[in-house]
C-alpha cells in the first residue's frame, strides 16, 4: 500500500477536523501516510479499531532498532522511540503501579478544595481587571501549571524556565535545540530530586524518592514527564473547551440553568474537542492484523483519538456539541494498557473551571473569530492563540 496523504494536514478551523482527514476517514479506518519528517505510517482512524490498538500490548513506545525507527516529527520527547524495548512491558507496568495511588479518584477528591481555590483566584483576578480579557492567559494557561507544580512540589516560580524547555523539547523543529531542551528539563528534574531528597514536603516528588527500587535518574524523568503532561495537555482543553461552549451560547446557557448537567458535559466537550489529526505515536513489537491490513514489526502506528471521537459510525452528528449525548465513550484519555493516569486530574480541573466560569460570567461572550485562531495550532497548548473575551 502506497502513502495517500503526507502530516500536518492543514487545519482552517480549531473546532473543525482537517478536510484531509475527513476524506480519509471515508475510505476506511486505517491509512498509509508519510508522516511530517517524510517517513512512513500507519494512521488509524476508526473508533473501533482506534480503542482495540490502544490496548494491544504488541504496540508500544520503544523499537527494536531506534536509531533507524521511522519518526512521527522532529522531537526529542515525541519524534522517535523512548524506552528500552525488551524491558518495556514491565518498565510499563511498574511506572504505573507507582503512579496510579497519587493520580487516583480517591486522592483527586482530597485535591478538590486547592483546585478550586486557585481556579477563583484567578477569575477574580480577571474580573479585578475587567473586561475585555483573555482567558488563555487568564485561566487556561496558569491554572493548570499552579495545580501540577504544587501537587509535584515544583516551584511555580520556575515556570517560565521549564515552558521553555519544554517546548524546545517538544515542539522545536531543529533537532539539536529540542535535545538540549530535553537534556535541560531532566537535568532541572534531577536538581528538584536533589532537594526533595534533602528537605522532603508532602508531594509526589519527595513520595518517589522514598521508592527503594527508582533510581534518582528515573524519579526525575517521571517527574518532567508528569510535569509536561500535566499541564500541557489541560491548558489545550480549557482552551478549546471554552472555545466550544463559547461558539455554543446554548450549550452555555443550559450548564448556567442546570450545574448538575457538568461532569456530563465535560465528557462531550473533551469529545468534541478533539478533531483529530495528529496521532498518538505506537510502533508495533510484532505484526498485527489490523482489519485485514498487516502492520509490520517496527512500523510507526499513529492512533487518532480525535479522529475515533469524530467517527460518524458511533457519535452521531460528530461535529455537533450536544451535552445530552448519551452511548459510546470517547477515548480522549486512551483505553486500556495505555489510559491516561493524569484523566482524574484533567476532570476535576476542567469540571472546576465550567463549575465557576460560567456562574461568574453568565453573560461572557467571545470577541473574535475563531476561524483566525489556528496559526500554528497543534493538539497541545504550543501554538495556542489568545481567546478574547467580553462580558
Amino acid at each position: 500500500m502506497t502513502a495517500t496523504a503526507q502530516l500536518p494536514f492543514r487545519q482552517s478551523h480549531p473546532l473543525r477536523s482537517p478536510d484531509q482527514l475527513r476524506a480519509l476517514q471515508g475510505t476506511g479506518p486505517i491509512h498509509k501516510i508519510l508522516t511530517a519528517v517524510g517517513d512512513e505510517a500507519w494512521l488509524v482512524t476508526g473508533y473501533t479499531l482506534v480503542r482495540r490498538l490502544m490496548d494491544d500490548e504488541r504496540l508500544g513506545r520503544t523499537h527494536r532498532d531506534p536509531a533507524n525507527a521511522p519518526r512521527s516529527r522532529t522531537s526529542a520527547l515525541f519524534g522517535g522511540p523512548i524506552g528500552d524495548f525488551d524491558s518495556e512491558p514491565t518498565d510499563h507496568a511498574r511506572m504505573r503501579r507507582l503512579l496510579l495511588p497519587h493520580f487516583g479518584p480517591r486522592h483527586m477528591r482530597t485535591l478538590y478544595p486547592k483546585v478550586e481555590g486557585l481556579c477563583t483566584a484567578l477569575l477574580d483576578d480577571m474580573e479585578r481587571h475587567g473586561s475585555p480579557a483573555d482567558l488563555l492567559t487568564g485561566l487556561a494557561q496558569p491554572l493548570p501549571i499552579l495545580v501540577i507544580c504544587d501537587l509535584l512540589g515544583v516551584p511555580y516560580a520556575d515556570r517560565d524556565r521549564f515552558r521553555l524547555w519544554v517546548d524546545d523539547a517538544a515542539f522545536s523543529p531543529d533537532d539539536d535545540v529540542s535535545l538540549k531542551g530535553l537534556e535541560s528539563l531532566l537535568g532541572y528534574g534531577m536538581e528538584l530530586v536533589t532537594a526533595k531528597r534533602a528537605h522532603p514536603d508532602d508531594d509526589v516528588i519527595s513520595r518517589l524518592c522514598d521508592e527503594p527500587d527508582l533510581s534518582d535518574f528515573e524519579i526525575a524523568t517521571l517527574a518532567m514527564q508528569l510535569l509536561f503532561a500535566g499541564h500541557e495537555t489541560t491548558v489545550t482543553q480549557i482552551w478549546v473547551g471554552s472555545l466550544l461552549l463559547l461558539t455554543n451560547p446554548d450549550q452555555w446557557q443550559a450548564l448556567l440553568a442546570d450545574a448538575d448537567l457538568i461532569p456530563k458535559a465535560v465528557e462531550e466537550i473533551l469529545r468534541a474537542g478533539m478533531v483529530g489529526g495528529v496521532g498518538v505515536p505506537r510502533y508495533a513489537r510484532a505484526d498485527i492484523d489490523a482489519d485485514g491490513v498487516t502492520i509490520r514489526e517496527g512500523d510507526l502506528v499513529l492512533l487518532d483519538p480525535g479522529a475515533a471521537n469524530h467517527d460518524p459510525e458511533f457519535f452521531a452528528d460528530p461535529d455537533q456539541l450536544d451535552l445530552a449525548r448519551t452511548g459510546t465513550a470517547h477515548v480522549g484519555f486512551g483505553y486500556g494498557l495505555h489510559y491516561c493516569v493524569g484523566a482524574a486530574l484533567a476532570r476535576l480541573e476542567l469540571k472546576t473551571v465550567y463549575s465557576q466560569l460560567i456562574p461568574r460570567f453568565p453573560t461572557m461572550r467571545l470577541c473574535a473569530d475563531p476561524s483566525t485562531m489556528t496559526a500554528g495550532f497543534h493538539s497541545l497548548s504550543h501554538g495556542l492563540v489568545a481567546l478574547p473575551v467580553t462580558w
